[in-house]
């Protein structure tokens, strides 16, 4: 079938005598394509087809698995936004396991293991509540405990030789107290650099 056919047909389906295919063919980005036979398209024109029949029938709710599996990165940017833009007058579930994807697309993050819920928050709370890790190297060894005692740290790894991760509650950027804190003690910071608690590291602590 070609593409209007098949949306027809998708039509039918739901027993839909008129519908609106020139608004959904403009909506998911297929005025070009219409008359194209599916076969033919592109990998993300497909899923562009896909999406399409899904609205056919105007539902409250669209449910979408790995949708951007395997897109080429000019795909991956505009099924991006189709779905941003579906997601202002309709609930979108997305299923993925790419976790880059959560961040660029979704509000609301809901994490499953083994059947269960284990996180269902907002990503701006869990972007507000992502913890500060600072990961410094000095020019030798020090005592972790002297880094501890270091305000609003809650704790510090050292990683490996004279690498540490200091671990920070609150907002605050504490990278001006550690280069105090070194020039006090006669240290050499080689590097220092803020890194943040990542959804995929939460994944994997919540699911591990």
């Amino acid at each position: 079938m070609c593409v209007i056919e098949y949306l027809k047909f998708s039509a039918g389906l739901y027993n839909i005598s008129k519908p609106k295919l020139a608004e959904i063919i403009q909506k998911t980005g297929l005025e070009n394509h219409a008359q194209n036979k599916i076969y033919s398209l592109s990998k993300g024109y497909k899923q562009r087809v896909g999406l399409a029949a899904a609205l056919i029938h105007n539902p409250d709710v669209v449910i979408l698995d790995e949708p951007t599996t395997g897109l080429d990165p000019n795909q991956l940017i505009e099924i991006r936004k189709l779905i941003r833009d579906l997601g202002k007058d309709k609930t979108v579930i997305l299923s993925t396991h790419i976790l880059q994807e959560v961040d660029a697309i979704c509000d609301r993050v809901i994490i499953i293991n083994q059947g269960k819920i284990v996180l269902d928050e907002s990503l701006e709370n869990l972007s507000k509540n992502k913890e500060q890790i600072i990961e410094v190297t000095f020019d030798y060894r020090i005592e972790q405990e002297a880094l501890v005692r270091l305000p609003q740290v809650k704790n510090v790894k050292n990683t490996y030789d004279f690498n540490y991760e200091i671990y920070v509650s609150g907002n605050d950027d504490l990278r001006p107290t550690i280069f105090d804190f070194a020039n006090k003690n006669g240290l050499k910071i080689l590097s220092l650099q803020l890194k943040n608690e990542s959804l995929e590291t939460l994944f994997n602590d919540l699911t591990s």
